[in-house]
């Protein structure tokens, strides 16, 4: 059993969201939380089959009159190409075009499924290795989970296929994945972590005050996010990153309402 840590003050942020990763990470060996991941692979999985199935002849044929337009895979490259020995180039990069397009659409589902079905078994858990477990205050608990997560779903998905043509560009091809993804962490999770547990105030307040820490939180896993490794994991481990974040801002909080509530006391 461990209490949760309720940073003063003069905390930083850096100190805020470094607990709560170090904790996520000895949650996440935990064997129930390994568990946990097999829902959102098998739904991520299954998703990645259905979207490649559909979409895969389409969608290279799409890509590659882009590459035409944009010159890549014109007449006149292609001479050159042969001439330096690059021509196979051709015939991997729209395969790899395509794939990373509809692979994280797979993605996002099994964050979803991770938002709003495994989230409640992470804060259970989370919940039963502290000392002083929190009240339940939240309404409306599941839709409201359940809303959010569609909504920051369908923007996600049509974000990422909207700006998908800019990955043409060099730098926009690192900086898109990692600013969609972040969001996507961000808007989901940040909720679902405490939408049981927060009132509607508290859930204002949290999200006022730790706004700048909740972004951090999200940019980092997003980074995380471009190992093809760490896909496995990121589903549940985000959440419970998230998790002991929010509970241990919420703790902080209502410990500092009664000495608030003496303060107005004449």
């Amino acid at each position: 059993m461990y209490s949760i840590i309720r940073p003063s003050s003069s905390s930083t942020a850096f100190q805020r969201v470094r607990v709560a990763f170090s904790r996520a990470i000895v949650s996440q060996l935990h064997p129930r939380m390994l568990a946990a991941l097999v829902m959102p692979f098998l739904v991520a999985l299954l998703g990645a089959v259905l979207l490649l199935w559909l979409f895969w002849g389409p969608l290279k044929e799409q890509i590659a009159l882009w590459l035409t337009q944009w010159g890549v895979l014109s007449e006149q490259p292609d001479m050159w190409l042969i001439g330096a020995g690059l021509f196979a180039i051709k015939f991997f990069i729209v395969p790899l075009l395509a794939a990373a397009a509809l692979l994280p659409l797979a993605g996002i589902a099994g964050l979803i499924v991770s938002a709003v079905l495994v989230m409640p078994i992470v804060l259970a858990f989370v919940q039963k290795k502290q000392a002083q477990p929190l009240h339940k205050q939240g309404k409306f608990a599941f839709s409201y989970s359940t809303w959010n997560a569609l909504w920051v779903g369908f923007l996600f998905v049509v974000g990422w296929l909207l700006t998908l043509p800019l990955w043409l560009i060099a730098p926009l091809a690192l900086l898109l994945p990692v600013f969609w993804w972040a969001f996507a962490f961000t808007r989901l999770l940040r909720v679902d972590s405490m939408v049981e547990h927060a009132s509607p105030a508290e859930r204002k307040t949290l999200l006022a005050r730790h706004n700048k820490e909740y972004w951090f939180i999200g940019g980092a896993l997003a980074l995380l996010n471009l190992l093809p490794p760490a896909w496995l994991i990121l589903p549940v481990f985000s959440a419970l990153v998230f998790a002991h974040f929010n509970l241990a801002a919420l703790a902080e909080l209502r410990a500092e309402q009664p000495s608030q509530n003496q303060e107005l006391t004449p």
